[in-house]
């Protein structure tokens, strides 16, 4: 058995659930936030027997994409801010971060 742990943009959440739903595959959402763009992400815990795995990473992979957003920069940390001007960015964010961890013991109450 693997713990699938996928971390996708919110943007992403809702198609991925009912795409896992019509998949048989059962997750759990948990509510994060990212640390580089302190923006919202959902992370989902998906338990699947190995011969699922790719299965799974499928569906994920169909369902969460990568796409390019305007950022505008935190201000530095230290130092003046004088000289300092945030120009917005064109960064990367979208698709997921897929985890898939070996599980020894798997209960259900």
């Amino acid at each position: 058995m693997k713990l699938v742990i996928a971390i996708v943009q919110d943007k992403d959440s809702n198609r991925l659930s009912n795409a896992l739903v019509k998949h048989n595959f059962r997750a759990t959402k948990l509510a994060s936030t990212g640390g580089f763009l302190r923006a919202g992400n959902t992370t989902f815990m998906i338990g699947v027997e190995d011969d699922q795995v790719e299965d799974v990473l499928s569906v994920i992979r169909t369902n969460c994409k990568i796409r390019d957003q305007l950022v505008t920069p935190v201000s530095p940390m230290s130092g003046t801010t004088e000289s300092y001007l945030p120009l917005p960015v064109e960064v990367q964010v979208g698709g997921a971060t897929v985890f898939v961890m070996p599980v020894d013991r798997f209960e259900h109450f």
